[in-house]
């Protein structure tokens, strides 16, 4: 019996299932106003652990609904106004559409012979996307799809610590290793020293350049930064500017660092995976003035550009430098194939469609369609800061930049228990189910933080959001009985 597969034999059976999901599915979302379940970690445990995987149900109707009371009733909903945590988006529809293609064909890019037109496709986007960021046509520049900007700022970083090392040197591949540094700004995402350590460089590769008042990369700093590298005898493989850091949404002056890089004839690499949505963006793409500048991009699709995780691209200004990750292989991608493999460019061997998705949704909606949508949450990040600030028990710590907004709860009287208060609120909101918050530190103090990636939350949506906070503030700042009866004695 293989009826269970998605063969020429089965569409009907393919589509009865299809049908049957999204039915059970567009019920649940309707029916969705919170951004969680109040369900208990042991309780969801529980859940999960009563499933026996060696008894099937035999049925797909049965376990859709098996499946809806265990995932979709306790999923976190990035689509409901009360998710304001993480850099989570709610998805175009069109890129669901896609989505449903791609799985239901299972294409796989890696090899010409694999995908046909899917190579095609993926190639367009990626020359699209280049020509938005504004790289010269001269430099040929290319790029490819990844699982999201870790993984595209650890090839990024890779290909300029190769075009590095790639230049002559008296001293040895080994010995320069130890000696390379990549410079960063204080606020880059993690992924930058993740990536150095994985690329096997020095414990202290990674040199951080002090932020202005701002938050972006002050860039006499960065100029300081490169004469001390270089006054102590090492290399700067890469510059890392950002362009919408996680906390703060700040972008680094990409013009400034440009020219900096230029200086010393160092690789700049911007690192966009948030702030990349204003490449679409009708009133807001000059903050990334100086872009087109850099030897390499991460854009995330899957965040400013409301797609469906994962999709994610590095776009080189000159693509011959990609060929630091070809590797080949007779019965894959051998060196005189004819047609184009993306394999020969991409750190993934077998990869998912996912481009599609991007495709479907500009075919549908347009570029300006997403950008106007992006605008329209930058906005809602500036009311929302707004409101902050005129609150007398609310601190806003930064003026928002891009989506994001940081605060604190200061009840009266309890100026000093702020930071204390806040991962108590954070959890006290989530384990409610009522709202999702993030939480971050700030120059050495903890605040709350909402992100806003959802256009069609609206002010009265963070009005409740902080009411919320406030009730979970007063109660987690309200003197226990123990402590009440302690302080009449």
């Amino acid at each position: 019996m293989h009826d269970f597969l998605l063969t020429h034999d089965t569409p009907a059976q393919y589509a009865h299932a299809l049908h049957e999901t999204v039915d059970t599915l567009a019920v649940h979302l309707a029916g969705t106003r919170s951004p969680r379940s109040a369900a208990t970690p042991e309780e969801l445990e529980e859940l999960v652990a009563a499933v026996d995987l060696e008894r099937p149900l035999g049925d797909l109707g049965a376990v859709v609904e098996e499946t809806r009371r265990l995932y979709l009733d306790h999923a976190v909903h990035f689509h409901t106004p009360g998710y304001m945590a993480h850099l989570n988006c709610p998805v175009a529809i069109p890129a669901v559409a896609a989505e449903a293609l791609t799985a239901a064909v299972n294409t796989a890019v890696e090899t010409w012979d694999q995908s046909t037109t899917a190579t095609l496709v993926e190639q367009r986007i990626v020359d699209w996307t280049a020509a938005r960021i504004g790289f010269p046509t001269a430099g040929e520049p290319d790029g490819v799809f990844t699982t999201g900007g870790t993984q595209s700022n650890l090839q990024a970083l890779f290909t300029a610590r190769e075009d590095r090392l790639s230049r002559s040197h008296p001293a040895s591949r080994r010995e320069r290793l130890g000696r390379l540094r990549i410079v960063a700004g204080e606020h880059a995402h993690f992924s930058v020293a993740k990536a150095a350590h994985l690329l096997g460089l020095s414990p202290d590769a990674v040199v951080p350049v002090p932020a202005a008042r701002d938050g972006a990369m002050d860039p006499v700093a960065l100029e300081r930064a490169l004469h001390d590298v270089a006054a102590s005898g090492g290399e700067v493989a890469a510059v890392v500017a950002t362009a919408g850091t996680t906390d703060l949404g700040a972008i680094d002056p990409l013009a400034d660092v440009a020219r900096a890089c230029s200086a010393h004839d160092v690789w700049l690499h911007v690192d966009a995976a948030y702030g990349g949505g204003l490449l679409v963006s009708p009133a807001h793409r000059h903050r990334l003035d100086g872009i087109e500048r850099a030897d390499s991009v991460t854009v995330d699709f899957h965040k400013s550009w409301f797609q469906p995780v994962a999709a994610s691209a590095l776009l080189v200004r000159e693509g011959r430098n990609l060929r630091f990750s070809t590797w080949s292989a007779e019965y894959l991608n051998p060196r005189h194939a004819v047609q184009p493999n993306l394999v020969d460019k991409s750190l993934q061997t077998t990869r998912r469609f996912d481009a599609l998705k991007l495709w479907m949704t500009l075919r549908t909606v347009g570029a300006e369609g997403i950008g106007r949508a992006l605008d329209r949450v930058l906005e809602l990040a500036q009311e929302a800061g707004r409101i902050v600030d005129e609150a007398p028990d609310l601190e806003l710590v930064a003026r928002p930049v891009l989506s994001t907004v940081l605060f604190r709860h200061v009840p009266p009287g309890a100026d000093d228990a702020a930071d204390r208060l806040v991962e108590t609120v954070r959890n006290t909101l989530f384990d409610s189910g009522r709202a999702v918050v993030a939480s971050t530190v700030l120059d050495g103090r903890r605040c709350l933080k909402l992100t806003f990636l959802n256009p069609a939350t609206t002010t009265d949506d963070v009005q409740q959001v902080l009411e919320l906070v406030r009730a979970a503030g007063r109660d987690a700042a309200a003197p226990r009985p123990l402590e009440a009866a302690a302080g009449a004695r």
